[in-house]
């Protein structure tokens, strides 16, 4: 079974993706104790996406993010490097591309927004990352990225850190279909930016206004931008 590390390097990452995909869905919503339709459906509302509009959803995964965007009336497009990933979602009927963020398979200024929910820290340059997203959004679009983050109650922070490398790893073994993966996603969302830090990074990566709202505690952050009109 593939397990990456926090080097991020993309031919282990998505072969780790590869691997959980069968049962990813099931770990998410047990390990969030179903928390995980919630944040979905924040981000949709959070990007105040319209009939007809083109979007983006980065590290789809397996295009259940996908379905609660298109319930806008949106056209969504799932996007993840993750082949085995997309092929777990294949009863979801929405159109699917396999793209890495750092290089994507889309021309300049294409969509109206892009999102990337829990898929950002694993880009091997995250950085590198939003400035694809900011190239193929139109001026003027939206950014919204859903992602773990820094719980916002000292104590709850505290238990939260010591939760995740025990539990994630315990949970998916009953669960997952790579257990050991799961004991790389708590790592990285342990050395993962804060807020503020990541608001900083998408303000200087080819958005502005960047701002987030805090969920379930700060346990995740949905940030959000735009990209600037010429």
């Amino acid at each position: 079974m593939a397990k990456a590390d926090l080097d991020k390097k993309p031919f282990d990452v998505a072969g780790m993706f590869d691997d959980v995909g069968k049962n990813y869905d099931i770990t998410n919503t047990v390990l969030s104790f179903g928390l995980d339709k919630y944040w979905r459906r924040r981000t949709r509302e959070r990007l105040d996406l319209k009939p007809g509009e083109l979007v983006l959803d980065l590290a789809a995964g397996t295009a259940v993010s996908t379905v609660e965007l298109g319930k806008s009336g949106a056209w969504v497009v799932a996007c993840d490097f993750s082949q085995g990933m997309l092929a777990a979602g294949k009863d979801r009927d929405v159109p699917k591309v396999v793209g890495d963020a750092m290089h994507l398979p889309f021309a300049d200024d294409t969509f109206d927004a892009v999102t990337i929910s829990y898929g950002l820290r694993n880009v091997h340059d995250f950085e590198a990352g939003l400035r694809e997203m900011a190239r193929v959004t139109k001026p003027g679009g939206r950014l919204a990225v859903n992602e773990f983050s820094t719980p916002v109650v000292p104590g709850f922070r505290t238990l939260y850190k010591e939760y995740l490398p025990l539990a994630l790893p315990a949970v998916a073994k009953v669960f997952s279909s790579n257990a050991e993966a799961y004991e790389y996603l708590a790592e990285s969302i342990r050395a993962w930016p804060g807020q503020e830090e990541l608001a900083a990074a998408i303000n200087d990566n080819g958005w502005t206004d960047a701002s987030w709202l805090n969920l379930s505690g700060g346990i995740v952050a949905l940030h959000s931008a735009v990209k600037p009109a010429r």
